[in-house]
């Protein structure tokens, strides 16, 4: 693995562990694709360093078991914005109240 490579490894690991964001933020912070980082971090990094592999994949794993309940909230918060800009949704409502 060429030197880039390995700093780049490195770099999306020690974040990672120091913000436990998830690989789709990562990447967008990065600009890099999610499949870049997943590869990243579940194969590269195991031959780079395998303590701080085992680190990230537990957050990782924590992130993974946590994401029904961010998609949940996020929509959730979606419905409530759409409430609050409507009060009623145009199949639902009277032509008084549009």
């Amino acid at each position: 693995m060429d030197n880039e490579k390995t700093k780049r490894v490195l770099m999306l690991a020690n974040h990672i562990f120091s913000t436990h964001d998830t690989i789709r933020k990562t990447a967008k912070i990065f600009s890099l694709s999610k499949s870049t980082v997943h590869n990243d971090l579940s194969k590269r990094l195991y031959k780079l360093d395998k303590v701080l592999y085992l680190r990230v994949q537990k957050i990782l794993d924590e992130n993974f078991r946590e994401k029904h309940i961010r998609g949940g909230k996020a929509t959730r918060k979606k419905y409530l914005g759409l409430a609050k800009e409507k009060r009623c949704l145009p199949s639902k409502c009277d032509e008084k109240e549009r």
